[in-house]
């Protein structure tokens, strides 16, 4: 599971159907429901291969006549579906149970948590499935021979790789299980058998940064080209942490982007690629400039908090803003974000009410997980709700960045709702994309979109 503060992590309903792949929902008039296939429906096998969960799904289906044995209630049927190669049947597939992860690493950030949060934060998912569907960072300690062997045929790839340190010794220390294989080794199979990875470092002082980081980095490197991607991370520290460790620093930032930069000039020279890259929250805390957004490639990383904010400021940079009729005309808007970005959204916010936009920013601090917890993904409704509290009543409208709640729900973290939060400041509230258009749209829109 990755263990980078602004990742998030999706999760998994189990779905316990006794073998085969639950169907969730069919699409109307799709050739799934021609063929009579319904929601609750057991897929058993696809044109005589057995299909336990989705990646099976996805894998056989690209036929044009698909013969399905399909379960339903304590019947079995065979149906078949007429359909187009390469389009899309029309079924949703259910979720699968999600393996969880069985180490003891120093540094997880789901054992970091408070009590009384909602289940699915609690889960430490380290399920390759999950890897390749969703980015989700795998510590490959639980796969089985029979697991690769399928990555293999069925060329699950890439994957996500939590690697932290190539020694092997220092890695199950910093995983607290004595018996994980070695990592190079493992990795070695999937460069054997043309499987591509990414993977990420999160760095934990006294641990693996130093002469240690350089060592993986240059191992790392070694299964270039399969190897796609090096993500350095700093450790997250909430207030409830267990274990005892020391917080990256500037120091610590500043070595660390020094030993990162003299790997990413040579790679560039080398392949046209940095292949290694620092995570933001290493420049913020280093006060560096970012590099530029093209010496990210094609932002693997993103969700790993690596190119976030050069990204945004690219976007803002070229945005083009209009100005307003009459300035300070429209809605008066606040919008809010984590201590870290709250810098980069305050100077964008500056160039809209130059032209004329009335948009103010707050910055919240983390009081739930700890003032340490900077980026806006991890804040909590009640801790917005608590900042902006004595101000709210000055704004007309709310704009509400969607990647501080839920995906697919309109939920923060400790399931408070937009709507509870509107009733509770007595505002308008609108979510909108965490971009520099999005934002400027919706404080020019005399209406709020979404509330």
């Amino acid at each position: 599971m990755s263990s980078s503060t602004t990742k998030k992590v999706t999760t998994a309903r189990a779905a316990d159907s006794g073998g085969g792949l639950v169907v969730e929902r069919v699409e109307e008039d799709s050739p799934a429901e021609a063929a009579g296939i319904k929601s609750g429906d057991i897929i058993k096998s696809i044109n005589g291969h057995p299909v336990h969960d989705s990646i099976d799904y996805m894998f056989y289906r690209d036929e044009p006549e698909l013969k399905m044995v399909v379960g339903r209630g304590r019947a079995s049927k065979t149906l078949v579906i007429e359909n187009d190669e390469g389009a899309d049947a029309g079924i949703v597939p259910g979720d699968f149970r999600v393996r969880s992860c069985g180490n003891n690493c120093v540094f997880c950030f789901v054992s970091q948590q408070p009590k009384g949060l909602r289940r699915p934060l609690y889960l430490k998912d380290d399920d390759y499935r999950m890897s390749f569907l969703y980015g989700n960072y795998i510590t490959l300690t639980n796969m089985s021979t029979a697991d690769k062997e399928r990555i293999v045929r069925q060329r699950i790839s890439p994957i996500y790789v939590s690697v932290h340190a190539t020694s092997r010794e220092l890695r199950n220390r910093m995983l607290g299980n004595p018996k994980a294989m070695d990592v190079m080794k493992e990795l070695a199979f999937f460069r054997k058998n043309r499987i591509r990875f990414h993977t990420q470092i999160v760095l934990c002082p006294g641990y693996n940064d130093g002469k240690e980081l350089e060592r993986t980095i240059t191992d790392l490197y070694s299964m270039h080209p399969y190897l796609l991607s090096i993500a350095v991370v700093p450790v997250g520290l909430t207030a409830h942490r267990r274990t005892q460790l020391d917080p990256v620093d500037k120091a610590t930032a500043e070595t660390t982007l020094d030993i990162i930069d003299a790997f990413r000039r040579r790679f560039m020279r080398k392949h046209g690629d940095a292949i290694v890259h620092g995570a933001d929250e290493l420049y913020i805390k280093a006060g560096r400039p970012f590099p530029q957004l093209k010496d990210y490639g094609d932002l693997q990383q993103l969700e790993n908090g690596v190119g976030m904010v050069p990204l945004f400021l690219d976007q803002a940079r070229r945005l083009r803003v209009q100005p307003t009729s009459a300035q300070g005309a429209g809605p008066k808007c606040l919008t809010f974000t984590g201590t870290s970005f709250y810098p980069y959204l305050e100077k964008f916010a500056q160039r809209l009410r130059k032209k004329g936009y009335n948009i103010d920013v707050m910055q919240v601090t983390n009081r739930f997980f700890g003032s340490t917890v900077t980026v806006a993904g991890l804040l909590t409704g009640r801790d917005v709700i608590f900042a902006l509290a004595d101000a709210a009543s000055q704004y007309d409208r709310l704009i509400i960045p969607d990647v501080v709640l839920r995906e697919a729900d309109d939920l923060f973290l400790d399931d408070v709702s937009v709507a509870d939060m509107a009733k509770a400041l007595g505002i308008e509230t609108v979510i909108v994309e965490s971009t520099p258009d999005a934002l400027a749209y919706a404080v020019a829109a005399p209406k709020a979109a979404r509330k």
